[in-house]
């Protein structure tokens, strides 16, 4: 009798195919993409760090808020973009 482990990871499987497996490299250059953009990440808050206690008024705040926001965002994107070249890599 197969466990409900065995019988979801069927399911899985038959819904969206063969699942992606990587080799040690490309774990760890996911890994590597991943401690260079946390190190970017955290470069982006110091650096907003001084302008969110700096402000004046409360939209100033908020303007500065969304403006760390935006940053991160796209460094979070980068990031992705990064990492789904690697999968790419594999499929090939």
């Amino acid at each position: 009798m197969k466990s409900a482990y065995e019988l979801a990871m069927e399911r899985l499987t038959q819904m969206s195919g063969e699942v992606k497996k990587l080799t040690p490299e490309q774990k760890e250059k996911i890994a590597e993409i991943n401690r260079k953009y946390d190190s970017k990440i955290a470069e982006v808050k110091i650096s907003f760090e001084s302008k969110l206690n700096n402000a004046s008024s409360y939209e100033e705040l908020e303007s500065i808020k969304s403006e760390l926001g935006r940053e991160i965002q796209k460094l979070e994107e980068e990031r992705q973009q990064e990492k789904d070249k690697v999968w790419e890599k594999e499929s090939k």
